[in-house]
């Protein structure tokens, strides 16, 4: 069955995680999607370990339902060919600095001669305009600066590394997305095509959300452990007995009074309601004292059928065999390009009537080129 995006076609030109991803859930989605890689400038999650038969993971896993053209841009006939193909594709997506494409003699004022109705997304670090666009920069600068990482972690020990790219996904490929296909529709009603301009520090500045609400409509200055959702509550984290952790979510009224009564906390339950910070930190101290006498399997037994918000912090080990990640379908299986299925994270997002799908992992640099190519000069 068709994915909702069949028919589109994307010509990518990403490298690394935030581009690739985006490409990759247009893939999921059933765009069919043109990788377009230097031969002599290799892709590093090509490279990185691990590997399962012979491949990246992360190649393996990023590149999924992709096709592979192997060019080098800076020779003339390559630009021709990306001439050719553009005409006959609805959208192109590139990570590169600004400036970049230009020289090329491939940016957007160059394709969309070649086909106005399209749709050309740009990924970068600071976006086309401003003081730092041509500046270099990475996830955990793009979170710096958003001023995100100033109110994440602990006073004492400050912005924590986060284990998952936020700015990269959540801002770069999931915003990419985002904007990819609102101008889709756009150029549904008018046939108007048009450049999407997607700034990962932009993004990240989004995603600070109620805080910057907060911040710019009510003058508050946010700062680590000092609001409801970022440790200034018992919304918090607590170390068990053997060293594992248990989430408590349990903000609500009904929640905070579930948590307390399994707890043996009934006399701290208006402590949990109570916006005092003095409050907050007592019931913290006897959530953590309370929590830490027993393991998190025997937490886990006890919470298991209670309504009040309260999980274990699992490992990506236990997270992928949790009964619900399987329910979900989260953790599918993908052909490999050379026989066998590989375990991969599944598509988040459900459809009813045009489920996503991976019909093959990454594939080996330039296997497509004798098919495009030939598609090329057959002229379709």
């Amino acid at each position: 069955m068709a994915g909702p995006l069949d028919g589109l076609r994307v010509l990518d030109f990403t490298t690394l995680l935030p581009g690739p991803y985006a490409t990759m859930m247009l893939a999921d989605m059933g765009a069919e999607v043109l990788r377009v890689e230097a031969p002599d400038r290799l892709d590093l999650t090509r490279v990185v370990p691990p590997h399962d038969d012979g491949v990246s993971t992360a190649h393996a896993y990023l590149n999924r339902g992709k096709q592979s053209l192997a060019l080098d841009l800076k020779k003339p006939e390559s630009i021709d060919t990306i001439k050719l193909l553009v005409a006959d594709y609805d959208i192109v997506i590139e990570q590169f600095r600004p400036g970049v494409m230009r020289r090329l003699g491939i940016d957007y004022d160059a394709l969309k001669a070649v086909n106005p109705s399209l749709i050309y997304c740009a990924i970068t670090g600071y976006g086309q305009t401003g003081p730092y666009r041509a500046r270099a920069g990475h996830d955990i600068n793009y979170l710096s600066l958003a001023g995100v990482s100033s109110h994440c972690g602990r006073r004492e020990t400050g912005p924590p590394p986060m284990g998952i790219q936020v700015a990269d996904v959540a801002g770069g490929s999931h915003h990419a997305v985002m904007g990819i296909l609102a101008a889709v529709v756009h150029r549904q009603r008018t046939g108007e095509g048009q450049f999407v301009d997607v700034s990962m520090t932009d993004a990240a500045f989004a995603l600070n959300a109620m805080a910057g609400a907060a911040h710019l409509a009510g003058g508050e200055l946010p700062g680590p452990e000092q609001s409801l959702l970022n440790g200034g509550s018992f919304y918090d984290y607590y170390e068990t007995a053997d060293g594992r952790w248990l989430s408590v979510g349990s903000l609500e009224p009904q929640f905070t009074t579930r948590l307390c009564q399994v707890l043996g906390l009934e006399d701290m339950t208006s402590f949990g309601l109570s916006p005092k910070p003095e409050h907050q930190k007592q019931l913290k101290q006897a959530l953590k004292k309370a929590i830490g006498d027993r393991s998190l399997a025997q937490w886990q037994t006890v919470f298991a059928e209670q309504d009040a918000c309260v999980e274990p912090v699992l490992t990506l080990e236990e997270a992928s065999t949790h009964p619900q990640i399987q329910s979900r379908e989260m953790v599918i299986d993908v052909a490999r390009e050379n026989g066998g299925m590989q375990r991969q994270i599944g598509h988040p997002i459900k459809f009813s009537q045009t489920p996503c799908a991976a019909s093959h992992t990454g594939r080996r640099l330039g296997a497509d080129n004798e098919a495009v190519l030939a598609r090329l000069k057959e002229g379709r």
